[in-house]
């Protein structure tokens, strides 16, 4: 029943007295028998109470009471109808000038007679239901104006129960829950012989309301089971679950795949499996109504996935559940409170500032025996202190509570419980109609506050002055909260979701059985309620019935419906629509195809909330007939782009909210009884609404207003009259975001100054009232932020609450007088990127600065580096929460640390140059992430729990003696940090690569050990793909410690080298380098190899597992034999695909691991090659010798297909050391377009690479750095080419300058030639043929892992110089290229080696030096950045 007789009634009376006062019964023709309805109705009023109070447990009253409510929806159908045809008499007589009732009588006598037989049938049924009334001896309780008074007077004062694993705290009492939970945890590990495919079941047992789900949340947060499990997860089952959506959310909990391919059972049960696999699993399944839930759905993934020891905890109110799924015994049977912690339950319900916990005390006596009788049950005992709270806090107010009859009543349901109903009766009647409704809310879905407020007002729950109903609705949703009816959630501000326990729904839904259909997913019987029963309410989540879809059809018979709200898609066919539901009121349909039911949506004369959520392009055009539409929610319709024009005659419009593309025809500011407006675009098409037409709409309470930068002038803005409307509450102003991803303002839509000032003028014109509460700017790009923001002498914001400012893109500061509003809770900044300083004034105020402000966001505000807040400085007192997110803040300033007392949460993001966080005395939790500066986390007294993400320098972690949960999330590190060593912790969490992870797994033979074995409970992990904990360790510190994995010890790979790998050649024969050089190629790639490696099972065909070393092994050979994989797997003992797998594996690793050496060579390096050079060749000051040539690798691949192979531009040192390699398709590219599109060509010629020191020529000429190359390139002044002296008559008397650099040329570039000669002839891979033609696509990688170990070997071997020592950067000055003639830099060199008698010395061979090499020099293989960063090579 959600209609409540006696408040509908108050309603239906409201509605009498508004007929009469208008006339309009006299205006049709019908006065008299509207007069008589409301004397009937009147006759009844004093019994309406009483047979509301009878109907639950009389069934004799039940029937009576169904006639009598569908009697006075009747009623208000007929009322409404007279509105309507009044109002269509003041439209149709505008043009006449005057209007007589007896001439619109006798043009209209069709809706005379109409609407007066509809009144003589209903007073027909009035005399028979009244007559009927008299057996019942009704009470009369009170009057329709008695209880007018009551609602007036009391003024002052999720929507589904989907649980979940987080715990509130706040609602556990006593020591039994604790012991509760220890028994529980410890029958959990009991390791009995186990049953269901090594998975036990163990059950908590309860009636509805005991307290079973707190418990299991107990048991699920409790740090053992943390510890001790690798995947948990946590599913609210309820009474009517879907199998799809149980297996989907099962997935979603255990790291799977969030989308996997279609909905049959099953391929989601093999997803699950799949997430599970070797995973020791606890699953948490809270009110399980059936044991088919586990035997039918979930049970075959898990017994065929998770690792023995794996765990299912239950809560069911049946013990038959228990039993058919073979739980443990015995079974955990719940207790009711016990009288002390009920006590301090109770308590805690009633306390508040206004009540003295002393004084409550007192009523102990009382309150124990309120306890008695309910039964100790938690839900019982919080919902009567929610009742108590209400009452008072005198004795004989808790008296009459336990004292009331309720208590006694008898014939009650088995589905109602006596605390909940004695809190019903104790409601208010217009309270219990709110409160029956918000059951039928589907379970699936969240609704707003602001929704839930508009259906009760659409349905007459809440009536009145129409100033004030949402006020009134307001106020009726926050005494629910206050009675424990509905619970807010807390992952939202300002109560503004709630969520409704199993046990309250249940008795709201039984309570209003008579009226409304709830389907549920699950429910098999929908179809038959259907054709068996009318209804005047149906709120549909499931489309799975016995026989199928749900379609349309199925639903038309239900032609009295007063509400529909569906959330699923429901079968349509052509010809469907609304036409049926004559009575609708209420209409919420999410659903892509309704596109034939929108087409009827005019004929609902009696709706007046209409939600959509649909694909649909248009809106019926006569919607303006729908003249009682109060609520019309479009904001799910982002492909409406445009809506009718008759929109401007929904004169009783209180709610639009549009989608961002949405455009309102002119004459808008019609609608003055519009309160909440969202989503309104400011256009200045003459066509469409503009911001002057809200100008008249003075009783705008939320206001949304987008694409603000469309407005062109400011007396556009002013015309809008924002100031001027004092309800205003909420505000948001709106431009379209200049800034791109990386929070910049965009390249191509840069801000003018002209912009900038038009903007800033705009909104210096939509200055909210004092009254605003909430405010929020997104996308303002104004330099200054608007005048009245700045100041508070123009408009005094001394309500605003909530202060959001997103992307503003050209704004230099804060303003400096948010400091003075009184009553600020939570400012945000979210993305700012021109504020580089935020300086003392925006803490200047006359009193303390932010006296309430309880949260900050600073975020995205790229640029800010400095905040100035000096020790003595106080302000900001309440300050909980302050985020600070990608930012170059280079420290947190002193004052925050010292007078921010209240501060709780820290949570620092992406700050790029902070180096040290300390001093913070009061934070409980910190969150560092992303910040690559930070060094240092220091004298944080209080702090309980830390989370560092990716902070690679943090080195010092110190002087935090209470820490107890540290998260350390870095898939980077090779090993924990050492600060692990001295700080004590009960918790860490730790999230790491697969190296650091399988070196835990180690345990007391690891190297992490002395990290980690001190703290009470490690749970480490490492993803793979979407599965974010698919490997894992568990430890638990003891005596007999524990430690779980994953990971076996076969996986965790040796380092020696089989000794049948090692060929009767000897080891440099096969391998081509020592067995020295070996060990150091396999320390290079240690890690990459284990991590590629360590998903699949590598081994030799006999099933010895490979070493690291045999990997190595296996992939040189590869590499430098040039053999097929099938060839080079013989000889070693491997199958093909080991081979190719493995090699893969090295190439990689070899290209991660060996990209430090790519930086370019130092200043010191650099001028130990030049030296090289000149000593060896007599080339001065020269770098390098640049070649291209022609990896072939083979002229044909295994399939016989032509290799065009790739172009290699490489660089060599005089060690024949490559330095530089930039690859290309011979296709595509000869030597020159190769040369123009390489790195080297790009930083040479804007002077960042070959700019050091010079040489200086006695004439004071100067020649910079350069390399050589033959004559195919062109002569640069940084890369120098031979004379063409063959071009030249041979009688012709050239100077001898050019013949000498000609010859000193041509044997300094042998040094290139002998380099390709050796890479080839050593790494033989390179010129044969490719074992794969899908292998093409890791060419680069081929050849770039060839020239690393080219490069490895001749460091090793023939120069034993450190590869790390090359640690130094190059000089950052900017050789100016263009200014130099670069064939009079080769002229003035060539002159100068010839005078200065560096042209006798002697020119040694380069075969002859190729073993000799400068013991002071070492090469750098460099490889232009961007390659490195992801590109194996280049390609055109």
């Amino acid at each position: 029943m959600a209609m409540v007789l006696d408040a509908f009634g108050s309603y239906l009376g409201d509605l009498l007295r508004q007929v009469a006062e208008e006339e309009l019964g006299m205006l049709l023709g019908v006065s008299s028998g509207i007069d008589k309805m409301g004397y009937k109705l009147r006759d009844l009023k004093n019994f309406l109470a009483d047979a509301d109070r009878r109907n639950i447990t009389d069934e004799t009253v039940q029937e009576w009471v169904g006639q009598l409510k569908r009697a006075m929806y009747e009623a208000t159908d007929i009322l409404d109808l007279c509105q309507l045809k009044a109002m269509e008499r003041v439209s149709s007589s505008v043009d006449a000038g005057c209007f007589n009732p007896l001439l619109f009588c006798m043009r209209n006598p069709f809706h005379a007679h109409e609407i007066g037989t509809r009144i003589k049938a209903l007073n027909h049924r009035l005399d028979t239901i009244k007559e009927r009334s008299a057996a019942f001896d009704f009470i009369n309780l009170w009057s329709y104006e008695d209880h007018s008074i009551k609602v007036h007077a009391s003024l002052h004062g999720n929507p589904s129960r989907e649980t979940s694993g987080e715990l509130d705290r706040s609602g556990l009492v006593g020591e039994k829950i604790e012991e509760d939970t220890r028994a529980l945890v410890a029958q959990i590990f009991q390791t009995t012989k186990e049953v269901n495919n090594n998975i036990m079941v163990f059950a908590i047992v309860g009636v509805g309301g005991i307290g079973k789900t707190t418990l299991a949340q107990k048991v699920f947060n409790d740090e053992a089971i943390q510890s001790e499990f690798s995947k948990k997860i946590w599913l609210s089952v309820n009474q009517n679950f879907s199998e799809s959506e149980l297996l989907r959310r099962a997935i979603i909990e255990a790291g799977g795949d969030h989308h996997p391919t279609g909905d049959a059972k099953a391929t989601l049960q093999r997803t699950l499996k799949d997430a599970l696999i070797d995973h020791k699993t606890l699953l948490v399944m809270d009110d399980v109504w059936n044991h088919g839930t586990w035997e039918g759905v979930l049970k075959i993934p898990l017994v065929n996935a998770v690792a023995s020891g794996s765990r299912v905890l239950i809560t069911t109110r049946d013990e038959g559940v228990a039993r058919g799924m073979t739980a443990t015994r015995p079974y955990h049977h719940i207790d009711t409170l016990a009288p002390d912690d009920a006590w301090s339950l109770l308590k805690k319900q009633v306390l508040s500032s206004e009540i003295d916990e002393d004084h409550i005390n007192k009523l102990k006596d009382v309150g124990l025996k309120i306890i008695q009788k309910c039964g100790g049950l938690p839900l019982a005992i919080k919902v009567m202190g929610g009742l108590l709270r209400r009452r008072g806090e005198l004795r004989h107010d808790w008296e009459h509570v336990l004292d009331d009859s309720k208590w006694s009543i008898t014939g009650m349901p088995q589905e109602l419980n006596y605390a909940l109903y004695l809190s019903y009766e104790d409601m208010p009647s217009y309270l219990k109609q709110c409160f029956l409704y918000y059951s039928l809310l589907p379970k699936s879905r969240k609704f707003h506050v602001d929704q839930v407020i508009a259906m009760w007002i659409s349905e007459g729950f809440i009536h009145g002055s129409s100033n004030d109903l949402e006020e009134y609705g307001r106020n009726y949703y926050n005494e629910l909260i206050s009675r424990n009816l509905i619970e807010p959630d807390k992952s939202y501000v300002g109560q503004s979701y709630c969520s409704m326990h199993d046990v309250v729904r249940s008795f709201a839904q039984y309570m209003t059985k008579d009226e409304a259909l709830i389907a549920h997913n699950g429910d098999t019987d929908i179809l038959t309620k259907l054709h068996s029963q009318k209804f005047l309410r149906l709120s549909i989540e499931t489309d799975r019935l016995q026989s199928g879809q749900l379609d349309w059809k199925s639903l038309q018979e239900q032609k009295s419906v007063r509400t529909l709200i569906s959330t699923i898609q429901i079968k349509m066919r052509p010809g469907d629509s609304l036409v049926t539901f004559s009575s609708l009121r209420t209409l919420h349909i999410v659903s892509a195809n309704v596109v034939s039911l929108v087409e009827s949506l005019h004929q609902l004369k009696h709706l007046r909330y209409l939600k959509l959520v649909t694909d649909i392009f248009v809106l019926p055009v006569n919607i303006g007939n729908m003249k009682l539409l109060q609520f019309l929610d479009l904001r799910g319709c982002e492909n409406l782009a445009n809506l009718p024009d008759s929109i401007v005659k929904l004169g009783q419009l209180r709610f639009l909210g549009l989608a961002d593309v949405c455009m309102i025809p002119r004459g808008f500011r019609g609608l003055t009884s519009m309160r909440r407006l969202l989503g309104f675009q400011a256009h200045m098409d003459g066509d469409w609404c503009s911001l002057d037409e809200l100008g008249p709409l003075s009783r705008l309470r939320i206001i949304e207003l987008i694409q603000l930068e469309n407005v062109s002038l400011a007396s556009f803005a002013a015309n809008a009259r924002l100031g001027e409307k004092m309800h205003l509450t909420n505000l948001f102003l709106s431009c379209t975001s200049r800034l791109g991803d990386d929070g910049l303002v965009k390249e191509k839509e840069g801000v003018s100054a002209e912009e900038q000032k038009r903007i800033q003028k705009v909104f210096d014109e939509l200055c909210p009232p004092p009254s605003i509460e909430n405010l929020r700017i997104p996308g303002y790009f104004g330099q200054q932020l608007p005048s009245w923001m700045m100041s508070r002498s123009r408009v005094p914001l001394n309500n605003l609450k909530f202060l959001s400012f997103y992307d503003l893109a050209c704004c230099t500061q804060l303003p400096s007088g948010l400091c003075q509003l009184p009553c600020l809770q939570l400012l945000q900044v979210d993305r700012a990127p021109c504020i580089r300083r935020v300086g003392t004034g925006f803490l200047q105020a006359e009193s303390t600065p932010f006296p309430r402000l309880t949260e900050m966001s600073l975020e995205g505000m790229v640029e800010w580096e400095e905040w100035e807040w000096e020790e003595h400085v106080e302000a900001m007192p309440r300050l909980e929460k302050l985020w600070l997110i990608n930012c170059k803040l280079r420290r947190a300033p002193p004052g925050l640390a010292s007078n921010a007392h209240a501060l709780k949460e820290l949570f620092v993001e992406d700050v790029q140059h902070l180096n040290c966080l300390e001093g913070f005395s009061s934070v409980v939790e910190l969150t560092v992430c992303g910040s690559p500066d930070l060094e240092r986390i220091t004298n944080l007294p209080n702090m309980q729990k830390l989370t560092i993400t990716d902070c690679p320098k943090l080195k010092v972690l110190e002087s935090i003696p209470v820490l107890e949960r540290l998260v350390l999330e870095d898939y980077v590190m090779e090993e924990l940090p050492e600060y692990m060593r001295y700080i004590k912790l009960r918790h860490l969490q730790l999230l790491c690569r697969i190296w650091l992870l399988s070196s835990i797994a180690a345990g007391q033979s690891g190297l992490e050990w002395d990290k980690f074995s001190h703290v009470e409970h490690v749970q480490a992990y490492t993803p793979d793909g979407d599965n974010q904990r698919k490997w894992y360790v568990l430890y638990t510190r003891g005596d007999n410690f524990k430690l779980d994995s994953n990971i076996s010890s076969s996986m965790i790979f040796s380092d020696r080298l089989s000794s049948f790998m090692v060929d009767t050649e000897g080891f440099v024969a096969v391998y081509k380098m020592r067995r020295s050089t070996f060990s150091h190629v396999c320390s290079l790639v240690r890690i990459p190899v284990f991590e590629y490696m360590m998903p699949w099972d590598h081994t030799f065909i006999d099933g010895r597992v490979l070493s690291l070393q045999d990997g190595v092994a296996i992939a040189l050979r590869m590499l430098n034999s040039g053999e097929s994989p099938v060839t080079v797997g013989s000889s070693l003992g491997v199958n093909e695909s080991t081979v190719l797998m493995v090699t893969r594996i090295f190439v990689e690793a070899l290209w991660e691991r060996a990209y430090h050496q790519f930086n370019y060579p130092g200043s010191a390096k650099m001028e130990k090659i030049k030296r090289k050079f000149g000593k060896i060749h007599g080339l001065q000051n020269c770098c390098g010798v640049v070649r291209t040539a022609h990896i072939t690798f083979g002229s044909q691949n295994c399939d016989h297909e032509e290799n065009d192979g790739l172009l290699m531009q490489a660089v060599v040192d005089p060690d024949m050391r490559f330095t530089n390699i930039w690859l290309g398709l011979p296709g595509s590219m000869n030597q020159s377009s190769l040369l123009h599109d390489s790195g080297l060509f790009m930083s040479c010629e804007e002077g960042t690479w070959l700019n050091g020191s010079k040489l200086n020529l006695s004439d004071g000429w100067q020649v910079g750095e350069y390399i050589i190359g033959d004559a195919g390139y062109p002569l640069l002044p940084w890369l120098l080419t031979p004379y063409h002296l063959e071009d030249k008559d041979s009688s012709a008397d050239f100077p001898p300058y050019q013949a000498e650099f000609n010859r000193r040329h041509s044997a300094a570039t042998d040094v290139m030639l002998a380099a390709l000669t050796r890479l080839k002839d050593t790494w033989k891979v390179l010129d044969r043929e490719m074992w794969r033609s899908a292998s093409s696509c890791r060419l680069p990688q081929i050849i770039y892992a060839c020239c690393i170990l080219h490069n490895i070997v001749i460091d090793l071997e023939e120069e034993a110089a450190d590869m790390h020592s090359n640690q130094e950067n190059y000089t950052e000055q900017v050789r100016q290229v263009a200014e130099e003639d670069a064939a009079r830099v080769r002229d003035i060199l060539s002159q100068h080696l010839i005078e200065s008698g560096e042209g006798k010395q002697e020119i040694v061979a380069v075969a002859s030096c190729s073993g000799n090499k400068n013991k002071e020099t070492r090469s750098t293989l460099t490889t232009d950045i961007r390659s490195r960063k992801g590109e194996s090579a280049r390609y055109s």
